[in-house]
């Protein structure tokens, strides 16, 4: 729509310093030294939501970091879209492998560089922005809600209670979230699902001090080896876990989706420079594409023991650590998958060392049929303003409030996201590609006016 484009042209210099100033809040969810900073960038959003023209704004304490809710009401007879994204951020370690200060955005070559800056500050900014033009336009087609959260980061401790708390004020028809990928603006896609997580910490205990490692070498159990040991036997030669009953409830997907997943366009020597491996890893059986999206993953996120210092230190270590997490997917449960992997760590534990498994936060999968209305409306709105039809896609990551949202306000969730696979999320130089900051801004006011279309039709 040219009012929606003009008013893009108009005011897009201010979208992005606005953007660069949620930016500059080290909104670090997982960092008590950062609860401030947290609370500041709340106060921030309400702040830009109220000036986008939201009714109702308010901000919610939680046990943990606040969630930020605001509505815009038009009509009774309208449908009701809950707009859903998250304002903390990952930390920025290691900050020796950034470019610049990850919390002072910079603009280069089109993209804006900084830690949020695609996950997810600039995209659910783009919600934010598409409620402005909007409201300034009156073209506003349907009730919008917002609740924006701080503790995605860390697995929305609080939300779930926050949710079945206030069931009632987040009544809606559908969820729309943009916290995931396309594969790019010349081949647009959709996210129809995401994997589950299951993460815990172990600690394997040897010794109940650190040892002289020459003294008692050899006779006395170390931890570090033993749990190397242990880790080592959770993939089997082709692959996949080998941890019994892992694979009882995993859906198997039929081979037409499967053939139509593959539509997706994929590049293999593209993915390998964008990672910077030499070749491809992974369960037997499968390809690149569906071993990260469809099928359920075991990984090992850090393991550390001993003396990692400089220099040498002959210490045969007390203690051993690792993290590990399970992507899942339907209709696997997250905390029977998290029993099950405690269980075997102990099971395959040697008597010499103790094990404990500490879970620390996990979700359930969601998958999204591409037959609901609000697949058919984010179809559309993509093709409005990309001219291309977008091909279903399933992403590798989590976000486990979708299946929240499914089983407690009984609404599925339709992803539009407008991040790229390159966006170096988690990792040092995240960016957001400011082409697709600015389509993501135009498209959601489309997919409002079909959603509302569609529903019509229902």
């Amino acid at each position: 729509m040219k009012a929606w484009q003009d008013y893009i042209s108009q005011h897009g210099d201010r979208f992005v310093e606005e953007l660069s100033e949620l930016l500059r809040i080290p909104s670090i969810s997982t960092d008590t030294a950062h609860k401030q900073d947290v609370q500041r960038c709340a106060e921030l959003v309400k702040q830009y939501l109220e000036q986008a023209g939201a009714g109702k704004v308010q901000i919610f304490p939680t046990a943990g970091h606040p969630v930020v809710y605001a509505e815009k009401h038009v009509s009774d007879q309208l449908p009701t879209v809950l707009v859903y994204g998250h304002y903390d951020v990952q930390p920025a370690d290691p900050l020796s492998l950034w470019h610049h200060d990850p919390f002072d955005p910079i603009i280069r070559d089109g993209r804006i560089y900084a830690r949020g800056a695609s996950d997810d500050k600039g995209q659910f900014f783009m919600h934010v922005k598409a409620l402005e033009i909007m409201t300034r336009t009156q073209t506003l087609p349907v009730n919008l809600k917002f609740i924006i959260e701080g503790e995605e980061e860390i697995g929305s401790k609080h939300l779930t209670t926050f949710v079945q708390e206030h069931s009632d004020m987040l009544k809606c028809d559908v969820v729309l979230v943009s916290d995931t990928a396309l594969i790019s603006l010349q081949q647009p896609s959709i996210d129809v699902g995401v994997r589950g997580l299951a993460y815990v910490q172990v600690e394997v205990t040897g010794p109940d001090h650190d040892l002289h490692s020459g003294v008692y070498g050899g006779a006395v159990p170390n931890p570090a080896t033993i749990l190397c040991q242990m880790i080592a036997q959770l993939h089997d030669a082709d692959h996949r876990v080998h941890i019994p009953g892992f694979y009882d409830d995993v859906e198997e997907i039929p081979a037409e989706e499967r053939a139509l997943l593959a539509k997706a366009p994929f590049d293999p020597e593209q993915f390998k420079r964008e990672t910077g491996v030499r070749d491809f890893w992974g369960e037997k059986g499968y390809t690149v594409r569906e071993r990260i999206g469809i099928r359920p993953t075991l990984e090992i996120n850090g393991i550390w023991s001993g003396y990692t210092g400089e220099g040498a230190k002959t210490v045969l270590p007390s203690k051993a650590y690792a993290k590990i997490s399970c992507r899942l997917v339907p209709h696997q449960d997250h905390q029977q998958i998290t029993q099950l992997l405690g269980d075997h760590l102990k099971k395959i534990a040697p008597s010499c060392v103790q094990v404990e498994v500490k879970p620390l936060h996990g979700g359930d999968p969601y998958v999204l049929p591409i037959s609901h209305p609000a697949y058919r409306a984010a179809a559309r709105a993509m093709q409005a303003t990309l001219g291309k039809e977008p091909v279903p896609v399933r992403g590798g990551g989590s976000i486990p409030i979708t299946s929240v949202f499914l089983k407690t306000l009984g609404v599925h969730t339709v992803f539009l996201g407008f991040g790229l696979d390159d966006d170096c999320l988690h990792a040092p130089n995240e960016k957001f590609d400011l082409a697709n900051f600015f389509k993501g801004i135009e498209t959601i006011p489309y997919f409002h006016r079909f959603f509302a279309e569609e529903n019509l039709k229902s």
